[in-house]
């Protein structure tokens, strides 16, 4: 089920939600696309950190089923389109804790956008994310297969890239003295040759 997450995630790559995000933010498509192709590997991965113990494997499994069925993915266009949703603050409060201004404002300083649209971006993306996850879950066993999911996922992204992980838990552990910002650009083209996409 692994594949199945990244298979799904893989339409948030390409050219038209680089375009509809160009337009919420008001940046050109190319630096929209790559902070995208940042954003979702770092989304991603925050979210096998939530994982990583049973409470927090849990926890995002309860919200799996509760609010993201996967459905927001039948309308990716309309829901970019519209600004996305009002619970995708949240949503990304609960992926980065504490650690969302500091991962925005190295995603910024990567892409060249400030650090409000940074956040903005990711608030766009998370409930895609979510929802991408969550339709994976559907075809998998309870709450190990969940973590099967995420490991996966990881293992797929770090396959593309050797570096890949190492490099996001730089990002989401950074203190915020701009040492991870290199390893965003890493994480734009790794993650690019992942799904045979350009960056």
């Amino acid at each position: 089920m692994s594949s199945s997450l990244l298979e799904t995630l893989g339409p948030l790559l390409a050219g038209d939600t680089a375009q509809h995000v160009s337009r919420q933010l008001g940046v050109d498509e190319g630096r929209a696309a790559t902070a995208i192709q940042a954003a979702v590997p770092l989304l991603v991965s925050a979210l096998r950190r939530e994982s990583a113990t049973p409470s927090g494997l849990d926890s995002l499994a309860g919200a799996l089923d509760r609010d993201h069925d996967g459905s927001v993915l039948d309308d990716v266009a309309g829901f970019l389109g519209s600004g996305g949703s009002p619970a995708g603050d949240g949503i990304l409060g609960h992926m980065l804790g504490d650690r969302r201004d500091t991962v925005a404002a190295q995603l910024g300083r990567s892409a060249g956008l400030d650090q409000g649209d940074a956040l903005r971006l990711m608030a766009l993306l998370a409930p895609l994310v979510m929802g991408a996850l969550g339709r994976a879950k559907r075809g998998s066993a309870g709450r190990g297969g969940l973590a099967d999911i995420l490991d996966g996922a990881a293992g797929q992204m770090d396959q593309a890239s050797p570096d890949l992980m190492s490099s996001l838990g730089r990002i989401l552990d950074t203190d915020g003295d701009g040492s991870a910002i290199d390893d965003i650009g890493r994480i734009a083209s790794g993650l690019g040759r992942l799904f045979g996409n350009k960056s």
